[in-house]
């Protein structure tokens, strides 16, 4: 009988046209699904609160209240302190317009001693002009209102999962005879992220105080600005340094001089090298499942697809894809080694 079966390159290819599909379709609707998968995330991460709660015997309403009260107290307090301090940046930077252009005349004059040409430099310079710096401070607080907008979806959405949770978990544990692979992978999904967003949240304070600390003694203005950036930025894969670097850097060019931008940058790398070189991998340690390069490809996607919110939910989007996609399917387990970028174990179900 003549063997019917469908070749697998068809089928890789379909599927990648499949996922590119859904990939361009959830980048249609990314002002939701944002939302959505942090409002999700963030749930995950104080579950343990309400099944502390739960184990204790506390009311039903008080498993839900607290956890949603610990997560929108958070997200209200971080939004203040980035709304007040980009005001106050705004109103800065103006102030140093002079320093900027003795800035440029110096550099300029360098680069002509030694012989070089100043094309180049010139349009590198015009890039950090505080005036071009003040107009994108003005449009980020132009859409502040989308913010604050996108805030109270999250909160809405948090409350209807925080409420949700108690059944929600009783749902999978009910489903385990039906699709244990399954809910196995969920699990695992939730446990990953969870493991990952605290111990990242706890390093990342680590080294926004740290950082602000260093900010404070250079004298560089707004160091709990830029020490919440280092903590936003903390999670976000393999770029995250650079991003929370740049700015305080380029302050204390113009605030103090190149001698107080090296102090910056050398403060910040023996920072984050102690912190997330040396101390994070021993209590992070292989809790994500995934290699350098599947980290770094997510990052690039998961960016395109939803943007800068993208960028910090990278690694959570990208566990919960493996749980969909790998860990949920007992004939993929091999797909699993090429993800984590570790040898499967032989004779491992």
């Amino acid at each position: 009988m003549r063997d019917q079966s469908v070749p697998r390159a068809v089928i890789i290819l379909v599927g990648l046209a499949a996922g590119v599909v859904v990939l361009f379709g959830i980048r249609e609707v990314a002002s939701i699904a944002g939302p959505v998968v942090l409002a999700l995330v963030l749930v995950i991460a104080v579950s343990p609160v309400r099944s502390w709660l739960a184990r204790r015997h506390a009311p039903t309403w008080l498993q839900v209240a607290v956890p949603f009260a610990i997560v929108v107290l958070v997200l209200l307090a971080m939004v203040g302190i980035v709304t007040i301090s980009a005001t106050q940046l705004a109103y800065l930077l103006p102030t140093y317009t002079d320093q900027f252009q003795q800035l440029v005349a110096d550099t300029q004059r360098w680069a002509s001693e030694h012989g070089m040409g100043t094309d180049v430099l010139n349009r590198a310079l015009q890039a950090l002009d505080p005036g071009r710096v003040l107009e994108l401070v003005q449009v980020l607080l132009g859409s502040l209102i989308g913010v604050l907008s996108a805030l109270f979806l999250i909160v809405v959405l948090l409350l209807a999962m925080s409420l949700d949770a108690p059944v929600t978990a009783k749902v999978l544990t009910a489903g385990e005879g039906n699709r244990p692979h399954m809910v196995t992978a969920l699990a695992t999904f939730a446990h990953k992220t969870r493991r990952y967003l605290i111990v990242s949240t706890v390093f990342g304070l680590i080294n926004a105080i740290l950082d602000m600390i260093a900010l404070s003694l250079l004298d560089v203005p707004l160091p709990l600005l830029w020490g919440v950036l280092a903590l936003i930025a903390n999670y976000i894969p393999n770029i995250g340094f650079v991003i929370g670097l740049l700015p305080p850097a380029m302050l204390a060019l113009l605030d103090g001089g190149v001698r107080t931008m090296l102090l910056v940058i050398a403060a910040y790398i023996v920072i984050n090298v102690v912190t997330q070189s040396f101390i994070l991998p021993k209590f992070l340690g292989d809790a994500v499942g995934l290699s350098t390069t599947m980290t770094f490809i997510s990052l690039i996607v998961w960016t395109f697809v939803l943007g800068p919110l993208g960028a910090i939910l990278a690694i959570p989007l990208s566990l919960l894809t493996r749980a969909l996609l790998i860990d949920s399917d007992p004939s993929a387990k091999w797909v699993q080694g090429l993800v984590s970028g570790k040898r499967p174990v032989a004779g491992k179900k």
